[in-house]
């Protein structure tokens, strides 16, 4: 193929580069993509990306021939990639891949033993929005490794290409780790929360404690400082809070947003030590990293989709955004059920957005503090 003629090369100086490009268009041609493909690839800039693209699946398959292939009706098949948060396709639009066809035939089974559509349905939403952060982190640390200065187009391809055919498989065998632990550990604590409901609580809810902590004057820091900056401050708050949820056992987060993280847990005294200790880290980072504050209640609350719903969820959320940086405030009903030895200063009766009363409010310190 004359590559100049076809406008392959057009763009590309200097006699390297275009060596370079001739001899990653020769490979992408054996491999058996089309010249269509290799325009607009040209064109987009990401002629490199399509070696590691195809390692990842070839787009053969309408979604009517996946579900044909799998035997599950159509609509589910378009309302599965759309439930993942990828774009829904037409019936008859050729982006589906063999690993669909797979992961259909493995939905069908489901169906079969008996799960519910819409339950797998949140099952895959969950899983999408987890995935795609575990995605998006990825890539930009794929592509500081490789993206050398003055590396070539067909180097790179080669890179990235071994990157997805080598590493991707290892990377699904630790998530699958990953989950084993998580559901091995949340199993746990569902035989607590199976003890409470035997003591006569509600149906599907469970008494918990929830933390918020959020750092204080973060949206005015990004008025201030470079995007990047910000993002490292909020990175280090997940940090810490994983070095303080991974000491503290029945303790877990449950999500962070922006600059604040959410935690829960069965235990009301292990909760306080945590949010403790995750505001005295915060301090100890110094003065160019912003203080927290955290809020935590205690009540009945439903775990649904990975998170948890409640009056005691917003209540905690309402106690964290008036206390004052430094602090740790908690409701009346987790001081009422918490055991440890702990310092309870009761603070002046305040208005939450929300709460149709005033309510009790503590200042809580470790009890040598």
């Amino acid at each position: 193929m004359d590559f100049e003629s076809e406008g392959l090369l057009e763009g590309v100086e200097g006699e390297s580069a275009r060596a370079e490009r001739v001899a990653l268009l020769q490979r992408l041609l054996e491999d058996g993509v089309g010249l269509d493909e290799l325009r607009r690839a040209a064109a987009e800039d990401r002629l490199a990306l399509l070696q590691v693209e195809r390692t990842l699946g070839t787009e053969q398959y309408t979604p009517r021939e996946v579900a044909a292939l799998a035997g599950v009706p159509l609509e589910l098949v378009l309302r599965l990639r759309q439930a993942l948060g990828l774009p829904r396709p037409g019936p008859d639009d050729r982006v589906l891949t063999a690993s669909d066809v797979e992961a259909a035939e493995r939905l069908e089974l489901f169906r079969r033993a008996g799960l519910p559509e819409e339950g797998m349905l949140e099952v895959a939403r969950v899983l999408g929005e987890g995935l795609a952060r575990v995605a998006a982190t990825l890539r930009p640390l794929v592509r500081e490794t490789f993206l050398e200065p003055g590396i070539g187009e067909q180097e790179l391809s080669e890179r990235y290409a071994v990157a997805g055919s080598e590493l991707g498989p290892q990377l699904g065998i630790l998530m699958q780790h990953i989950l084993n632990m998580h559901l091995r550990d949340q199993l746990r604590t569902d035989v607590v929360d199976r003890a409470e409901l035997a003591r006569g609580g509600v149906l599907g809810a469970v008494r918990m404690s929830i933390a918020f902590a959020d750092l204080v004057g973060f949206t005015k820091l990004g008025e201030r400082v470079p995007a990047e900056e910000l993002g490292a401050v909020a990175r280090r708050l997940i940090e810490l809070t994983g070095d303080v949820t991974g000491t503290h056992p029945g303790v877990r987060l449950v999500k962070t947003i922006g600059d604040a993280a959410m935690l829960v847990s069965a235990d009301p005294d292990a909760l306080l030590e945590s949010a403790l200790a995750l505001v005295a880290a915060a301090d100890a980072e110094g003065e160019e990293f912003p203080r927290l504050r955290a809020g935590l209640a205690t009540g009945q609350v439903l775990g649904h989709a990975g998170d948890w719903y409640g009056s005691p969820v917003n209540l905690a959320s309402r106690i964290t955004g008036i206390a004052r940086p430094g602090t740790v405030v908690a409701a009346a009903a987790t001081r009422d059920v918490a055991q440890g030895e702990w310092q309870w200063s009761l603070l002046p009766n305040r208005r939450l957005k929300g709460v149709d009363h005033a309510v009790p409010l503590f200042r809580v310190r470790p009890a040598s503090g």
